[in-house]
C-alpha cells in the first residue's frame, strides 16, 4: 500500500499542498519586491505540477485514490491561499473591489464545493472538463496577478491578470452549479 501512496504524482502533489504556506512565508520573511520574483516562481512550478502529475500519473499507471484526494485540495490550497495573500497585498488603503469581489466567490465555490462532495460521501461527481477550465483560469489568473507585483514583472499585467480572476470566478460559478445540480438529484434520490 505504501508504495501506491508516495508515487511520483502524489509527491508532487504534497509539494503544491506545501508550497502554499511556502509563498505566504516568503512575503512574511522578506520585502515584498524581494519576495515578488521568488514567490512568482515558485507559484509557477507549483501551478505547473498540476499538470505535469496528472501526465505521469495517466502515461505511467501511477493513478491511486490518494492521488485523486490530494490533487484538488492542492488547487485549492494554492489559489486560495494566494488570493488572501494578493488581497493583503494589496490593500492599501483599502481592499481592491475587483480583486476581492472575484477572490471571494472563488473561495465560496470552493468551500462550498468540498462540502457537498463530504456530504455525499460515496457519491463521487466527476471532475468535469469545465472545471478543468476553471482551474487552468485560476492557476493562470493568480500567475499573472503575482507577476503584477513591484520586484516581478510589474503593475502593468495587473488589468490582464484582473481580467482573467474575472473570467475564472464566473468559470467557477458555473462549475459549481453544475456539480450543486447533480448533488441535489443525488441527494433527492435518496429521499425517494
Amino acid at each position: 500500500m505504501a508504495a501506491r501512496v508516495w508515487t511520483i504524482p502524489n509527491m508532487l502533489t504534497v509539494g503544491r499542498i506545501l508550497a502554499a504556506p511556502m509563498l505566504l512565508a516568503l512575503f512574511l520573511l522578506l520585502e515584498r519586491g524581494t519576495a515578488a520574483p521568488f514567490a512568482l516562481a515558485l507559484f509557477v512550478v507549483a501551478a505547473l505540477t498540476d499538470f505535469v502529475d496528472g501526465w505521469i500519473a495517466r502515461r505511467f499507471d501511477m493513478g491511486s485514490a490518494v492521488g485523486r484526494m490530494l490533487d484538488p485540495i492542492a488547487d485549492k490550497a494554492m489559489v486560495i491561499v494566494c488570493l488572501m495573500l494578493l488581497m493583503a497585498l494589496h490593500a492599501d488603503p483599502a481592499l481592491p473591489w475587483e480583486l476581492s469581489l472575484p477572490a471571494v466567490l472563488i473561495a465560496l465555490r470552493e468551500v462550498l464545493v468540498s462540502g457537498l462532495r463530504e456530504f455525499l460521501g460515496a457519491v463521487k461527481l466527476s471532475v468535469t472538463q469545465l472545471a478543468k477550465w476553471k482551474t487552468t483560469a485560476q492557476l493562470v489568473a493568480v500567475g499573472l496577478l503575482l507577476a503584477a507585483l513591484p520586484g516581478a514583472f510589474g503593475p502593468a499585467l495587473y488589468p490582464l491578470g484582473i481580467g482573467l480572476l474575472w473570467i475564472a470566478a464566473v468559470l467557477t460559478l458555473l462549475s459549481g452549479w453544475d456539480y450543486f445540480r447533480k448533488g441535489v438529484a443525488h441527494i433527492a434520490a435518496r429521499e425517494e
